[in-house]
């Protein structure tokens, strides 16, 4: 497989893997908006020349839009091989590119979202156990924070306060979400649309800042979903599974 890094040079052209539609598309230009931003504060997005979902998307910790305490780390977006692509070992050659990118960077290590059992636009615990990590920390709604040291006694990545325990004070359907995720933009007007039509109490929180998404009430910063304060879920959701959602 052959892999080309996406810049701000070529970002216009290239297609970037999770959104197929034309560069028109919103969903389209706010992935790409949000990752022009990104580049100068050391992003990288790898993926492969094919048209399809094999690619990974990583930066520096810091920066990450999570609310996590990974200083020196290197903070894995998303790892993501699907369809016609898996099972050819290109999510090994992604994330052993990253090592290498990282390292060379002097960072001390990875770390990536995950939880103890597969969910929907989260890495696969299987194999980053595979390939070495280790859970560093646990939010109570089951979403884990892993790690991969590049030395054993490096000290563990952790989440934030604010995140260990996502819960909010409003009532209702509240969803937090950022434009890192392309769906979003398609997606988020649907439920509003459709919470509307049906009378159901939704708010959407769009968190437009790194600041702001490290502050957030959840690890997860793309896409949160809660009902009357609790945590729901992380997957982005169409008119249809929103209100099977909602009742049950």
């Amino acid at each position: 497989m052959e892999y080309i890094r996406v810049t701000m040079e070529n970002l216009e052209k290239e297609h970037i893997c999770c959104a197929i539609s034309s560069n028109k598309d919103d969903q389209v230009s706010s992935k790409k908006a949000w990752l022009a931003d990104r580049f100068a504060e050391g992003l990288v997005f790898l993926k492969s020349v094919e048209r399809g979902k094999c690619f990974i998307e990583y930066l520096p910790a810091e920066y990450a839009w999570n609310p996590i305490e990974a200083p020196g780390y290197m903070h894995i977006d998303c790892l993501w091989v699907s369809g016609a692509f898996k099972g050819h070992g290109y999510s090994n050659d992604l994330l052993s590119e990253c090592i290498a990118d990282s390292k060379v960077k002097g960072k001390k290590g990875l770390c990536i979202l995950a939880s103890a059992k597969k969910k929907p636009f989260l890495a696969d615990p299987k194999f980053l156990k595979y390939k070495g990590f280790r859970v560093s920390d646990e939010a109570d709604n089951g979403i884990q924070l892993w790690y991969f040291p590049f030395e054993m006694d490096t000290e563990k990545p952790l989440f934030k306060e604010c995140a260990r325990h996502p819960r909010i004070d409003e009532r209702g359907y509240v969803l937090f979400y950022t434009n890192q995720c392309p769906f979003n933009a398609k997606y988020v007007p649907v439920l509003e649309e459709t919470a509307e039509k049906n009378g159901i109490s939704f708010k959407a929180v769009r968190i437009e800042s790194r600041e702001e998404a490290q502050k957030a009430p959840t690890p997860i910063t793309t896409y949160a979903l809660f009902c009357d304060g609790e945590y729901v879920t992380n997957e982005p959701l169409n008119d249809k599974k929103f209100l099977k959602l909602i009742n049950g």
